[in-house]
């Protein structure tokens, strides 16, 4: 063991501050932390942000992520830019704001199913109308008050939605029912903005609706560069430029040097309403172009800058329009971090995100809160400090020794996964306990108090042997499902599977973790049934030992280009085989950890367990069977 003494003032970021300059350092500390407060403060003032919870609400069927707005604000929260207090709150878009766009009979008309099920491109029932009907007015409305942050500030607001660019005055079409970018203009006009209005549509659809609303208005002027015309492109004041299929950077970024810039001079408008769709990203669900997440941001940021360049700063509008998938929130993430901070930075995946913000939320809440039964208050022994102690009194009365029903349900409620239900239509979801089973403690979420609808259930206990000298929390049975939903061609079952999943397993893990945090668990333990179990949420699991996890590897390479529901199929039916042998590939249901503390993370993604999956994975190397291309089972 070293002598050496402890560091003195100097010799690390801990120096001593008690000394005769300790409060020089102080105020050198103090000054730094309110420089930096106020260079961020200053940067902030001119960018206000628009959201509001009904955002999650999901459209069916449509690949739009409903967690987009929520997974960008984590992500700006968790770096310090955005606070609860800087968002503004809309109200929903009222009949008389819509009808300053669209006609009375086509309001009317949308009241019905089948003609939201037209727009939408699915069935929807009826009880669906008036929700998704709500949505796209709460995103009108965000895009109300966007445009009044903007023109009251002179700088950028931000709604963190909206963008409905195809809706015509009496028509939907393309997920679009009202067009929220018209009402907007239509409410300023109202109230006497007369100023030019550019709107810059750069999604990768043709902003075919705002151009129709505004055909005979030269005051307002729709720039659009998408990849085909949606119909007519006649308007007094208008640019539409098709550029077909798989464009690419240079394509993509020299149109716009091209033509924005004129456009904008051309103009001078006195608000411009900027439509930064993601969908024009490589890889998005629904896009048919190659522009690089580097590409796309460097289109944000010329936009941005030819707004500011030798001339005021135009008051500015950003609708998000399209981008779909899970992941495309990362695109317009790093575009709004750059905004607030002149810095580029790689966003997190969807799994770190998740992680990120629950702990942040975790930090905010009383242990206390989930610990005690509701009620005042009392000092006096409880059930709990009985239990093993006095003759009678065996029952268990918290879920993993430590938390209450009611403690359960609020972590569920502050972590957001009864937001996560309520935005599938489970409006009132409940929680219940069943801590006598042999196997474990279970928890059950039903749709509603009546239990009609179970939607998860999850049975675990505290191990010290599924782990050599830690304790986990042993996962023995989880279910996610909605019932109210169809399998479809796009979604298939999956084996065990009777109803399709949630969409949520990454939160549900992601709370896991943190009760396992809170208890003190090193993490989550579990024994995937299946492979399509074990695929999921991989950067955040490995398998306990370094040779599955080398062969499991091996199966993902050899699956690599086929979905999900499929692979799964494949592996099941013996349809995956050794390259060398050309015997079935089995699938082996191995333990597989989540860690929570430092010691678990360092056992599975240290440098030496990488270097064991090497050493494993030396000569294996699996195929998919020729016969097996194609339909599951073929």
């Amino acid at each position: 063991m070293s002598s050496r003494p402890g560091p003195t003032a100097g010799e690390n970021g801990d120096a001593d501050l008690r000394g005769p300059c300790g409060w020089l350092c102080r105020l050198r500390r103090a000054f730094r932390r309110r420089w930096r407060w106020l260079r961020r403060c200053a940067r902030r003032r001119g960018v206000r942000f628009v959201y509001h919870r009904d955002y999650t609400h999901q459209m069916p069927d449509v690949p739009l992520d409903p967690r987009r707005a929520e997974r960008i604000l984590a992500f700006l929260s968790e770096e310090g830019l955005v606070q609860d207090s800087d968002l503004s709150v809309p109200r929903r878009a009222s009949l008389n704001h819509l009808l300053l766009v669209h006609t009375p009979e086509y309001i009317e008309s949308v009241q019905q199913p089948e003609v939201v099920g037209r727009i939408l491109g699915s069935p929807v029932g009826p009880a669906a109308v008036e929700p998704l009907l709500d949505l796209q007015r709460r995103m009108a409305g965000g895009t109300i008050q966007a445009s009044r942050l903007a023109l009251m500030t002179g700088g950028v607001g931000v709604n963190l939605g909206g963008g409905f660019h195809h809706a015509l005055p009496d028509q939907g079409m393309g997920f679009c029912i009202f067009n929220d970018i018209a009402i907007a203009v239509a409410r300023l006009r109202e109230h006497g903005f007369r100023a030019p209005v550019l709107v810059i549509d750069l999604d990768l659809h043709d902003g075919n609706g705002t151009r129709a609303v505004f055909a005979q208005d030269p005051t307002v002027y729709t720039y659009s560069v998408h990849n085909a015309d949606w119909g007519d492109t006649e308007a007094v004041a208008s640019t539409a430029i098709a550029l077909g299929e798989d464009v690419t950077d240079e394509l993509y970024l020299g149109t716009l040097l091209k033509t924005l810039p004129g456009v904008v001079e051309e103009v001078d408008p006195g608000l411009v309403i900027y439509l930064a769709g993601a969908d024009v990203a490589a890889g998005d669900r629904l896009g048919n172009w190659c522009i690089s997440s580097e590409g796309l941001l460097r289109r944000d940021q010329f936009v941005i800058e030819l707004l500011r360049h030798d001339r005021r700063s135009v008051p500015t509008v950003i609708v998000l329009g399209g981008g779909y998938g899970d992941r495309a929130w990362r695109h317009s993430a790093r575009f709004l971090y750059w905004l607030l901070t002149d810095k580029s930075v790689e966003p997190p995946d969807n799994d770190e995100l998740v992680l990120m913000r629950l702990r942040r939320l975790t930090r905010q809440l009383d242990p206390a809160e989930l610990t005690l039964e509701p009620g005042p208050y009392e000092w006096r022994l409880t059930e709990d400090d009985l239990v093993g102690i006095v003759p009678g009194i065996p029952r268990q009365t918290r879920f993993l020794g430590y938390l209450t029903r009611s403690g359960v349900e609020l972590l569920l409620e502050r972590l957001g996964i009864f937001a996560e239900l309520r935005a599938r239509g489970f409006n009132n979801p409940m929680a219940d306990l069943e801590l006598s089973h042999p196997l474990g403690h279970t928890l059950r979420l039903w749709s509603d108090p009546r239990r009609n609808e179970l939607l998860l259930e999850l049975r675990a206990n505290r191990s010290q042997r599924a782990v050599p000298g830690m304790e986990v929390l042993a996962l023995e049975w989880l279910l996610l499902q909605n019932p109210r939903t169809r399998f479809s061609d796009d979604r298939p079952p999956l084996p065990g599977q009777q109803h399709p999943g949630l969409g949520i397993l990454k939160e549900v893990l992601g709370w896991l973790v943190m009760v396992g945090e809170m208890v003190g668990l090193d993490g989550i333990f579990y024994v995937p049934s299946h492979y399509h179990v074990a695929a999921q949420s991989r950067k955040l699991v490995r398998f306990l030992r370094p040779e599955h996890e080398a062969r499991f590897r091996a199966l993902q390479a050899a699956l690599a280009n086929v979905p999900l529901a499929e692979a799964t199929a494949l592996v099941e039916r013996g349809r995956v085989v050794d390259a060398a042998s050309g015997e079935p590939v089995t699938w082996e249901g191995c333990a597989m950890v989540l860690p929570a503390s430092e010691r678990l993370r360092e056992l599975v993604f240290s440098d030496e367990y990488e270097r064991r999956v090497e050493e494993a994975a030396a000569g294996l190397r699996f195929a998919v069977a020729e016969a097996a291309t194609g339909v599951p089972g073929s």
